[in-house]
């Protein structure tokens, strides 16, 4: 395997909000504590030991104990739950939904971007031990984000009979249908060990596990617990407890509400994007029919859009009794997460760092330490046929990334054996109005407008024949035209980003178990740059 990089700025793919970051820009560092460095996590290792509360390690352990039972445990991973129990484990945390099939390539990116950057801690901080971590999203409720994903051009869906779906969290929802998409996916993937290996995960995965969060524990136990892997479903009521006087501020007080409120106002006067604007109760009602609104009026609680209600009083003693019943939306999810692990970086992608970047004021006023964030590598994976072709094309990496059509308009004009750019003629032609407009103004004011109006129509039509041409052109170099569109669409499927839309299994059915391994060797989480990863010879 060969690899390149590019700028992240070159993709054309991350926001302004994101850019700025990576570049440290001055006008963020009101919004996290420390930028992810190696050097950094001295300090932060100092701050989430000082202020974590450790009794909670003893719950960890008894909690993943529990869930990891009935699976094939690595050694490495079973080491790595009973390190939780010394306070010199700190642990690195990926957050993913439960997307059927692991969904799109950046989930392998995610978490071994996640293993990787524990490594390089050990070899700086060898007396602390770094657990990496996967937080599955077992609470999220939104279905159609996570019944699917693409292989080979095709979506595989899964039409989910529990009626539950939509409804109440995904991790609750039973495996039933997704015997019709393994025999679709099976008749898709062909044959072949690595194939066989692929049916066998699905299979062992989703037709022998009752529920989602299972079937995903175990597909990502076996893909990541080599390397030591730890899966967390953190719904347990044991974890659910320490959570208890965060909710309950979010109830009486709506502490989330009044911070990120006043953070996201500083966000938007800088010009930037916001990524998740914060509810008043940022909760939801959990049980296993339904997953809803907490809403609060008047005094009373109340869950949306159902008869249940509350005083304060009943909804407080509920949460004590009950506090696996209150789950955290996208705003509070974050912090509960930072209170129940000793974390010291999150890693996501550009939207998740855009939202957790709205959080920081409201973990100071929690006490709670605000972790470093990282973003996730990225990277485009491709073959060394294909970038033959693209080199036979004359095509720069960072032309790649460009729109198709301003790629194709780029690479007409420059094999192109006329001239289609009427650049230098409308800068002459605006020139000869200027004197126009002098002449105009000494005379007569009033033909200024006359004098733009001609403008507009000469610039105009000077833009209507530069596309004429440029359209005459494409049809005369068709066959270059069009080969240049087909590398593209294989490389940026849906004219998106590679990682934001083909499932792993395409590239692993090629390349076996060497396709993680690879891609363990040549991601350094650390490297701020977007990679091109070649396949072969």
């Amino acid at each position: 395997m060969s690899e390149e990089t590019i700028l992240y700025p070159e993709t054309n793919y991350f926001s302004p909000f994101i850019l700025d970051y990576l570049a440290e820009k001055s006008s963020l560092k009101d919004f996290y504590n420390r930028y992810p460095k190696i050097e950094n996590f001295g300090p932060q290792i100092e701050e989430k030991k000082n202020s974590y509360d450790h009794s909670i390690r003893k719950d960890l352990i008894e909690v993943l104990n529990e869930q990891y039972s009935g699976l094939e445990v690595s050694e490495l991973t079973r080491e790595n739950i009973e390190l939780f129990g010394s306070e010199k484990t700190f642990t690195v945390v990926t957050g993913h939904q439960l997307n059927l099939f692991t969904g799109p390539l950046y989930f392998l990116y995610k978490i071994i971007s996640t293993i990787n950057l524990t490594r390089q801690l050990k070899n700086k901080y060898p007396e602390n031990n770094f657990v990496p971590i996967y937080w599955m999203a077992t609470e999220d409720h939104d279905f159609d984000e996570i019944n699917f994903f693409n292989l080979n051009g095709k979506k595989f869906k899964w039409n989910n009979a529990d009626k539950r779906a939509g409804k109440t969290a995904v991790g609750k929802l039973s495996t039933e249908g997704l015997d019709e998409v393994f025999k679709l996916f099976s008749a898709e993937i062909g044959g072949g060990e690595n194939a066989e290996y692929l049916k066998n995960l699905f299979e062992k995965g989703y037709l022998e596990h009752d529920n989602l969060t299972d079937a995903t524990r175990y597909i990502a136990n076996e893909l990541f617990g080599e390397s030591g892997l730890v899966i967390v479903a953190a719904g347990d009521k044991r974890l659910k407890k320490h959570f208890i006087p965060f909710v309950e501020n979010e109830l009486t007080k709506q502490v989330s509400l009044n911070k990120t409120t006043e953070t996201v106002e500083k966000i938007n006067s800088l010009g930037y994007n916001i990524q998740v604007n914060p509810r008043e109760i940022n909760l939801f009602y959990l049980t296993e029919e339904l997953r809803e609104r907490i809403i609060e009026k008047d005094g009373k609680y109340f869950v949306h859009e159902t008869e249940i209600s509350w005083t304060k009083d009943e909804i407080l003693n509920e949460l004590k009794e009950h506090p696996e019943r209150f789950s955290p939306n996208v705003m509070l999810r974050p912090l509960y997460q930072e209170v129940i692990l000793p974390n010291l970086c999150y890693i996501g992608g550009g939207g998740e760092l855009a939202y957790w970047l709205e959080l920081k004021s409201y973990f100071e006023t929690e006490n709670i330490t605000f972790p470093m964030l990282l973003l996730r590598n990225s990277a485009l994976l491709q073959t060394a046929k294909q970038n033959e072709k693209r080199e036979r094309l004359n095509i720069t990496m960072p032309e790649l990334f460009l729109k198709q059509h301003e790629l194709i308009n780029r690479k007409v004009r420059k094999i192109s054996n006329i001239d289609i750019d009427f650049s230098p003629q409308k800068e002459h032609l605006v020139q000869q109005f200027q004197q126009m407009y002098d002449l105009a103004e000494q005379t007569d004011e009033s033909f200024l407008g006359a004098v733009k109006a001609q403008e507009v129509k000469q610039l105009k039509g000077l833009d209507n024949l530069e596309k004429r041409l440029l359209k005459a052109q494409k049809r005369k170099l068709k066959d270059e035209v069009e080969r240049i569109a087909k590398l593209q669409n294989a490389l940026f499927p849906n004219r998106s980003l590679q990682e934001r839309q083909t499932n792993f299994s395409e590239f692993y059915v090629e390349y076996g178990k060497d396709l993680i391994s690879h891609l363990m060797e040549n991601l350094d989480p650390l490297e701020s740059n977007f990679k091109i990863l070649t396949f072969g010879k």
